[in-house]
């Protein structure tokens, strides 16, 4: 082992579910973006105090906690046309190397498993900060995006429109807010 690495210091922090976000958008009708969230995540971040791209991380996402601001929609995400949360209750990432970045910017290879399907996706990430709590712990903060194609990960239900073009969008865009509070 080098130097380099026998003298690295290593942190845990959790992710504290009240203060992230995880979000998504996709087309619909071809015409406007639909938003949702996933309510209810957790998770951990292992870091390398000295490079914040040296980072390991599990997260997992209950997929049944999708909020889409309307429950029909949010049903029928959750059936086996989409999501299938009964066979698939899980949403889950881990990291599987950085790659290079610069300063508090940086991207993360991982491995995004959704609807029972494992794709390796790249996240771009940024530290957001850093600081102490009002109750003596500390808090840090990441925010990260990344698109993917939903038919990669086998949620392929759709319906063509009349007019031309599909009701659902295939391009996902993924963004993530995590606060992370110190284990």
């Amino acid at each position: 082992m080098s130097t380099a690495a026998a003298t690295r210091t290593r942190t845990t922090w959790k992710i504290d579910p009240a203060h992230s976000l995880i979000e998504f958008a996709v087309r619909h009708l071809m015409i406007t973006t639909v938003k949702g969230r996933f309510a209810v995540v957790e998770g951990a971040v292992q870091l390398d105090e000295a490079d914040p791209s040296l980072v390991d991380v599990d997260v997992r996402i209950d997929a049944a906690s999708i909020d889409t601001r309307e429950a029909q929609r949010d049903a029928h995400l959750r059936s086996a046309d989409f999501f299938d949360v009964e066979s698939h209750p899980h949403i889950t990432f881990t990291s599987t190397r950085p790659i290079a970045g610069r300063g508090s910017e940086f991207k993360l290879a991982g491995d995004l498993t959704i609807h029972g399907v494992t794709k390796e996706v790249v996240l771009d990430v940024t530290e957001e900060g850093r600081g102490k709590d009002p109750w003596g712990g500390e808090r840090l903060g990441f925010s990260a995006t990344t698109k993917i194609k939903r038919s990669e990960f086998g949620l392929t239900w759709n319906q063509a429109l009349e007019a031309g073009g599909v009701l659902v969008g295939d391009d996902i865009r993924i963004s993530l807010d995590l606060e992370l509070v110190k284990a």
